[in-house]
């Protein structure tokens, strides 16, 4: 599986971005999804971890009221919308794939990773 990111970009303080997440093939219908942050000289961050069944999201605190999580009804791309966008939310964004056939997994730990997207908030 390989997963390709795309949506980031330069934005407003207080603006919103929808970040996509896309298979190279097949479906992510059955795959648990992680979304994580990487800020400038720090450590990968998870934002939002959602089993396949999207159930019970495993979300970050500073995260949990501006993001919202969806896949669309080909289930092969999913997408994560950031509102409310903040300076302190630059960083390269990174989806995640672990499959997950029994709709329990909600670690934040995968197995499949994207390249990465590239968001800067600034005036």
């Amino acid at each position: 599986l390989q997963l390709v990111e795309s949506g980031g970009g330069r934005v407003n303080p207080g603006g919103s971005l929808r970040l996509s997440c896309a298979a190279s093939e097949g479906s992510l219908d059955r795959y648990a999804i992680g979304w994580f942050r990487q800020a400038p000289g720090k450590e990968r961050e998870a934002i939002a971890c959602f089993s396949s069944t999207d159930g019970s999201p495993n979300t970050a605190d500073s995260m949990k009221d501006r993001i919202s999580f969806s896949r669309d009804n080909g289930k092969s791309t999913v997408f994560l919308q950031i509102n409310g966008l903040k300076p302190e939310d630059t960083g390269v964004y990174y989806c995640a794939a672990h499959y997950d056939y029994t709709g329990s997994y909600y670690l934040c730990d995968y197995d499949y990773w994207g390249q990465g997207t590239q968001v800067t908030v600034s005036t």
